[in-house]
């Protein structure tokens, strides 16, 4: 009776599952219209109660199920100056960076999605396995621990099969339709601000941007075709004259405030690419659909048809498209491959249908060639600077190294040379001993030589190409490291030479500040963009905004025009990927490499 006592009370803790859900729904529903303060408080209550769950099935079955969560974030630090740094970004209150924290954890944690699907079916599934004690006992106890545990115990990531893929794609299809659908009604704020509030233009311009770089962002992780920013770079402050007055075109001001808003306007009205936005937020919407509705009315009518054939009858479901009616048992069997059949021909193109709704985007939210030619100039502006500090840096770095290790070892050598002289006459033992010594400091110092070479450029890197200097670079690495690389011979050298020391700061990086003891690095080359993504199994947190070693790397690409994208959320994986365009060295000769090799 003990076991039957505990099947019903786990049957009622798992009713108040879909009130978590309802609770859930409500909080999604307003997380759409803007009120995001309630979403994860929503989560996290129904956590507690998965927590009470899997607590009292390891109590009474004896079987462990540990938590599947993610490490919580680390509670923000206050800055000596009393702010909050979230970033480049300072607060004067902690809440914020810690809900966003929460949020991003939350969203990005694959046990969420689990648990979604636990609290959906578990009332049900708790409900048969407490029928099943009266006569099971025990049995059915473990039953329903197992089955607990497969839903809200940890789980090893594994490759997403056929149908899961395609889902997907086909719910990045509806993603992608339901953010066009928001830049829909930013383009219809920014019309009727134009008519009669201009000067809030740019503040709705910049909202309409986000909107339409959250589109770019997610279309690239969903699809993997990347699109640029095409919007020209914003004004500058305004600097006042030698009188103290303030010019915007051929007028004066002695406030800085109204030509910083001229400038603003100017800046937003003259830019293409807000017009190609507003087209974009009218013809995505409309466009959409033929792709994404075929795919999704198939899915829904086979999954339907089966819900009708087995569990709640036809109906007329099937005649609506001129199948026969089903009325019997043999015609639900001669039925099912029908609508098995539909699912799976609406299933099948998704992939391809999610990319070619990205292309679109694309095409109307991608940059042209004369904001490619601005962004290109501003970025020079920028970069400029940037590289020459780093080159000066680079430099005192060089003669400190070159100060403190090799020319004080020169200057020791030189004075026991000089004692060599003096003794070799009057105590030629003492002198052989001296010589000694010289040799070995000689040894040493050529060593040390060496290592300030290698941190110059690597022999290897100059011999060998990027993948064996990197290879190399993973066996000096205290981490077991596995390097993919598939580049089809040399590239440029000073390509090579960027793309190598970023790759080593991010090893190092991994064992000194991740605490990682794994690590992956692949290479690849395609269509002029050299492509080195390193991940770890670190403890993640890292910010580029924060690190000096990341910023080095920034910079050093900046000369580049390359860039450094970072996904390092707290508790790991943390994964780094770093583009540098640049093009193949016809003039250095090695053979296409496509290998992979593992360190021990």
């Amino acid at each position: 009776m003990t076991s039957v006592r505990r099947a019903w009370t786990l049957a009622g803790l798992a009713a108040v599952s879909w009130v978590d859900l309802l609770l859930e729904l409500i909080a999604f529903a307003l997380l759409c219209v803007g009120l995001v303060l309630f979403f994860s408080p929503a989560i996290e209550l129904a956590r507690v109660r998965s927590r009470r769950t899997r607590e009292l099935v390891s109590r009474w079955t004896g079987r462990e199920i540990p938590s599947p969560y993610r490490p919580a974030p680390p509670d923000p630090e206050r800055e000596r100056d009393g702010w909050y740094r979230d970033g480049t970004q300072l607060y004067r209150r902690a809440w914020w960076i810690r809900w966003n924290r929460r949020f991003t954890w939350i969203m990005e944690d694959p046990a969420t999605g689990r648990e979604f699907g636990w609290q959906l079916l578990n009332p049900l599934v708790a409900l048969v396995f407490a029928v099943f004690s009266l006569v099971a006992g025990p049995v059915a106890l473990r039953g329903y621990a197992r089955w607990t545990r497969y839903w809200l115990g940890p789980r090893a990531p594994r490759r997403k099969g056929w149908l899961h893929r395609r889902f997907e794609a086909l719910g990045h299809q509806l993603g992608l339709w339901a953010i066009s659908l928001a830049q829909l009604g930013v383009a219809v704020a920014q019309v009727v601000v134009l008519t009669g509030a201009v000067p809030v233009f740019p503040t709705v311009t910049r909202a309409s941007r986000a909107v339409a770089d959250t589109f770019r962002r997610e279309a690239e992780r969903w699809t993997g075709v990347r699109i640029a920013q095409p919007y020209l770079p914003p004004p500058a402050l305004p600097v006042p004259r030698g009188d103290g007055l303030y010019q915007f075109g051929k007028q004066l001001y002695e406030e800085p405030w109204w030509p910083m808003l001229r400038a603003r306007i100017h800046w937003a009205l003259h830019d293409r690419a807000t017009w190609r936005d507003m087209a974009a937020a009218v013809l995505l919407p409309v466009v959409f659909p033929v792709l994404w509705v075929p795919s999704a009315a198939l899915v829904g009518w086979g999954l339907y048809g089966l819900v009708a054939l087995w569990i709640t009858g036809p109906h007329g479901w099937f005649g609506m498209v001129g199948l026969p009616e089903v009325t019997s048992t043999g015609g639900a069997f001669a039925m099912t491959p029908v609508a098995l059949a539909a699912v799976s021909v609406g299933l099948l193109p998704t992939p391809w249908l999610a990319r070619c709704q990205a292309k679109l985007g694309r095409w109307l939210l991608g940059p042209t060639e004369a904001s490619r030619l601005a962004q290109r100039v501003h970025r020079l502006d920028q970069t400029r600077v940037e590289v020459t500090v780093a080159q000066a840096a680079e430099l005192r770095r060089i003669e400190r190294d070159l100060h403190d290790g090799i020319q004080s070892r020169l200057v020791a050598m030189g004075m026991k040379l000089g004692a060599v002289e003096a003794l070799i006459d009057r105590d030629p033992d003492k002198a052989k001993q001296l010589a000694a010594e010289l040799r070995e400091a000689s040894s040493e110092a050529l060593t040390e030589l060496r290592s300030l070479v290698r941190g110059i450029h690597p022999p290897v890197l100059s011999e060998r190409g990027l993948v064996d200097a990197v290879r190399a670079a993973a066996l000096d690495s205290p981490l077991k490291v596995e390097v993919t690389a598939s580049v089809p011979g040399r590239l440029e050298q000073p390509a090579e030479a960027c793309a190598y020391f970023a790759v080593c700061e991010l090893l190092g990086n991994a064992a000194k500040h991740g605490e990682a003891r794994r690590a992956a690095i692949v290479l690849e080359y395609l269509d002029g963009l050299l492509r080195a993504t390193v991940t770890d199994d670190g403890k993640g947190g890292a910010d580029a905004a924060r690190g000096t070693g990341l910023r080095g790397i920034e910079r050093r690409l900046a000369g580049f025009a390359g860039r450094l994208a970072l996904t390092s959320p707290p508790g790991g994986p943390t994964e780094a990927i770093v583009e540098v365009p640049c093009l193949l060295d016809p003039g250095l000769s090695s053979p296409k490499t496509s290998t992979s090799s593992e360190t021990a």
